[in-house]
């Protein structure tokens, strides 16, 4: 794995899903904001994951799906600790620990390791001879 590029590729997916996320303040269409601010990062964490994998593979690296999206969701979890909670969750009453313990967090943490994981199974695995070729 490509440390540095796999970095940038998930520094660029957290930033995208921090912004859906903020964003999704300045509209109410559901009447509880911080529920659609969650539906809207689970909307946004699909499409934004598959960009950070088409960023990391197209340099050519053929990491296993599985383990670079977990890599990138670990730096953005270490992104959300340092930036996010204190920034956005604690000033609305909130905390390290019911931010990482609600389950919301770990359907979107699924969502985004598993959006990773199918890139790679569909674009980069290589189907040989009737067999997968992990590269």
């Amino acid at each position: 794995m490509n440390i540095k590029r796999a970095f940038f590729a998930a520094v660029i997916v957290w930033t995208i899903g921090v912004s859906a996320y903020t964003a999704s303040y300045l509209f109410d269409f559901m009447g509880n904001p911080e529920l659609q601010a969650n539906i809207v990062l689970t909307l946004a964490v699909i499409p934004s994951a598959l960009l950070g994998a088409f960023i990391y593979y197209k340099s050519g690296y053929q990491t296993h799906g599985l383990r670079l999206g977990t890599f990138m969701f670990i730096i953005a979890m270490i992104l959300d600790a340092i930036i996010t909670v204190p920034l956005f969750i604690m000033p609305a009453g909130g905390n390290h620990l019911t931010f990482f313990t609600d389950p919301g967090f770990w359907i979107i943490a699924l969502l985004y390791v598993g959006s990773v994981t199918l890139y790679w199974k569909l674009k980069i695995a290589k189907m040989t001879a009737g067999e997968i070729e992990l590269l």
